[in-house]
C-alpha cells in the first residue's frame, strides 16, 4: 500500500493524475479515524463520520482536485489530521454560538450519527492552548492532533510521525501536561 501511495503521489506532482485518484486508498482509513474520534466528542451534538471524511477530504483535495505537496502516507495523514481538527473546532465554535442565541437550526438525527462527548467548551480549549503549543514544539502539536483530534492509537500516531513507540509515548506525556497547565491558566486568566 505504502509503494502505490508514494507511486500517486510521485504522479499527482508530476501533474499526471488528480488527487481523487488517492481517496479510494484511503477512504477506509480515514473514515474508521473519523469515526474513532467522533464516538469520543461532546452528547447531545451530531456530526457523521462520514460527513467529517468528506468535508476533511475538500479540505485536502480542494475543490477542483488540485495537487497537493504530501511527501509520503504519514504526511498526508498528519495532513488529515489537521483538516479533521480544524473541522471539529469550527462544529465546536457553531454549537456554542447557537447556545448564546446563534440561532442554529437544528439537524435531525438519523441512524448513521454518530453522538458526539467532549464539550464545545472542551474542544475549543484544547484548539486555543495546541495553537500555541504548535509555536514552542511543532513535533508535540503534531501529535496531540494525531491523538485527540483524529483518535489515531500511540502505534499509528507513532507510525505517522515516524517516530519510536516509547520517543511518541514520552512526548504524549509531555504534551499533555503542557496542554493541562496551558488550559488550566487560560482559565485563571
Amino acid at each position: 500500500m505504502n509503494a502505490d501511495f508514494t507511486r500517486i503521489l510521485n504522479q499527482m506532482e508530476q501533474g499526471e493524475v488528480r488527487a481523487e485518484t488517492l481517496l479510494p486508498m484511503v477512504y477506509d482509513e480515514l473514515r474508521r479515524l473519523a469515526s474513532s474520534r467522533m464516538a469520543r466528542e461532546a452528547k447531545g451534538h451530531t456530526l457523521q463520520a462520514t460527513a467529517l471524511v468528506h468535508e476533511a477530504w475538500m479540505r485536502l483535495a480542494g475543490p477542483n482536485g488540485e495537487t497537493r505537496d504530501w511527501k509520503n502516507r504519514n504526511h498526508f495523514f498528519s495532513a488529515a489530521g489537521e483538516a479533521m481538527r480544524r473541522i471539529l473546532v469550527d462544529h465546536a465554535r457553531k454549537k456554542k454560538s447557537a447556545k448564546r442565541g446563534g440561532g442554529t437550526p437544528h439537524e435531525p438525527i438519523d441512524e448513521a450519527t454518530i453522538q458526539l462527548t467532549a464539550p464545545p467548551d472542551e474542544l475549543l480549549a484544547v484548539h486555543e492552548a495546541l495553537e500555541r503549543l504548535a509555536l514552542e514544539d511543532p513535533q508535540a502539536a503534531d501529535l496531540v492532533k494525531l491523538r485527540y483530534f483524529v483518535g489515531m492509537t500511540m502505534d499509528e500516531a507513532a507510525e505517522a510521525l515516524e517516530m519510536k513507540k516509547r520517543s511518541a509515548e514520552a512526548l504524549w506525556t509531555y504534551s499533555k501536561a503542557w496542554l493541562h497547565r496551558a488550559i488550566r491558566q487560560a482559565h485563571a486568566s
